[in-house]
């Protein structure tokens, strides 16, 4: 089996949808109601990656999950921050997929100057809670009843972790483009070692 972690482009779209599209329709995994089109996808995948990372996970060519960074608010002063997302294909669930993504996303946060990655995570998913909890994220709060789907009303949980530290002004945030390719190979070829397929 040939597992790889590499940086998306907008032709992995379609595959990285059909990893999407059931935790749209039958999760509350994600709080979006229609699945987006390919194009609309495409222009995701483009607007992210043009300064965090977006990940894909490949089993023989065939992507199998997704993840990427990308800014946590607008305003100028958020900059240093990000939320992380990953996605997996059902059928490879609990190979260590999510600790290898969640491992390369904040190591190239970390190069990137990032100060702070959050994590959002509707309620009752353990797996995601435990992931959080694995890489030290401390737990910020609750907020109650504020994502209506599939005729109910669900809580999000926020987790934050800090990358860096706060000392005087932050270095400039880097884009994903601006990191080291030998330093970035290095990360990826530790996180593809902690998949177990």
């Amino acid at each position: 089996m040939d597992i790889k972690i590499r940086i998306a482009s907008e032709n992995d779209a379609e595959e990285i949808l059909q990893i999407y599209a059931p935790y749209i329709r039958d999760t509350i995994i994600t709080f979006e109601y229609e699945v987006p089109s390919i194009e609309e996808f495409k222009n995701r995948i483009r607007k992210i990656s043009k300064d965090y990372p977006y990940l894909v996970c490949t089993l023989d060519e065939k992507i199998i999950g997704y993840a990427y960074s990308y800014r946590h608010k607008e305003r100028a002063a958020y900059q240093w921050n990000v939320e992380l997302s990953v996605y997996i294909d059902n059928k490879y669930l609990h190979y260590g997929l999510g600790k290898a993504f969640y491992t390369a996303l904040i190591e190239i946060s970390k190069l990137q100057n990032i100060q702070n990655i959050y994590g959002v995570v509707t309620s009752n998913n353990i797996n995601s809670e435990k992931l959080h909890e694995y890489f030290g994220f401390n737990k910020l709060g609750v907020y109650h009843n504020t994502g209506y789907k599939f005729d109910k009303w669900h809580d999000v949980t926020w987790f934050e972790k800090r990358v860096n530290e706060y000392y005087g002004e932050p270095k400039p945030l880097l884009s994903i483009k601006d990191i080291d390719k030998g330093t970035f190979n290095e990360i990826i070829d530790k996180c593809c070692k902690m998949i177990k397929l």
